[in-house]
């Protein structure tokens, strides 16, 4: 007998599908969580935004949503290295409405580590926040998702595939993430889809890149230009709202740049 379960056919997703739908997105105050968060927001959801120490950025995201729709963003605060605390995570975020609909795991680490020089902390930081924290949001998270066909949507990066250069660490626990969003789509479905976005050039790192590198890193595209955060955010809403019957899969956002070695 065929399995079947509550899951949304096409015809039913637009144009209010998402319509107080629960999300939480890790790492929402900056950058590709920030704009991923405007995004959700104006399709009706309910947000719930984590963050680690950028209070004063939160607190403004949360007004500036707010604003726009009242009581419809609280915020969590938590280290995600301190393992303790990630089931305390996902139970606030359904205290807050009853319900989880949606886990972006989106915060991450990002810093070279060359060989010959890296540390134990570092290790444990960049593994623990790109890899570790994830499964365990994951795990918790995953009875109150089944409970409403949810799904999760991981932030990987193309060099997960083709590691970076005196990024070892940072590339390899991409990698990871790579395969738990593959391992979680087989162990949660059919209840709950785990798909993936890989970005590419999207934001330069926070610490100095030369505008040489920055260029040539650009024409490496197809597409000749730097992508977005609201690209990013387009292709995670993408593998929530649209994707219903996609899992395990990893969707690049690169302009073309991974295949252009």
């Amino acid at each position: 007998m065929e399995h079947t379960t509550n899951t949304p056919n096409h015809s039913s997703i637009e144009p209010a599908y998402l319509q107080d739908k629960v999300v939480l997105i890790t790492g929402a105050a900056h950058r590709i969580g920030a704009q991923t968060a405007r995004l959700f927001h104006a399709q009706g959801t309910r947000l719930v935004l984590h963050y680690r120490g950028s209070r004063e950025a939160a607190h403004r995201l949360q007004e500036e949503l707010n604003d726009k729709r009242k009581d419809s963003v609280v915020l969590v605060q938590a280290d995600l290295m301190d393992s303790k605390k990630l089931p305390v995570v996902i139970r606030n975020a359904v205290s807050a409405w009853g319900q989880l609909d949606v886990l972006v795991n989106n915060a991450s680490s990002f810093y070279s580590t060359p060989m010959g020089s890296v540390s134990e902390q570092q290790w444990d930081d960049l593994i623990g926040t790109n890899l570790k924290a994830p499964f365990f949001l994951s795990q918790a998270a995953a009875p109150y998702l089944a409970e409403q066909n949810g799904c999760i949507v991981n932030i990987v990066d193309i060099h997960a595939d083709r590691p970076l250069k005196n990024y070892p660490v940072y590339s390899m626990a991409k990698a990871g993430l790579v395969m738990l969003t593959k391992a979680l789509a087989c162990e949660l479905g059919p209840e709950v889809r785990v798909n993936a976005v890989a970005p590419g050039a999207i934001l330069w790192p926070e610490n100095d890149m030369d505008d040489i590198t920055k260029q040539r890193i650009i024409s490496r595209t197809f597409l000749k230009r730097r992508g977005s955060p609201d690209d990013i955010a387009r292709a995670v809403l993408f593998l929530v709202r649209d994707a219903v019957y996609t899992s395990g899969h990893v969707l690049t956002v690169d302009g073309g740049r991974s295949l252009n070695s």
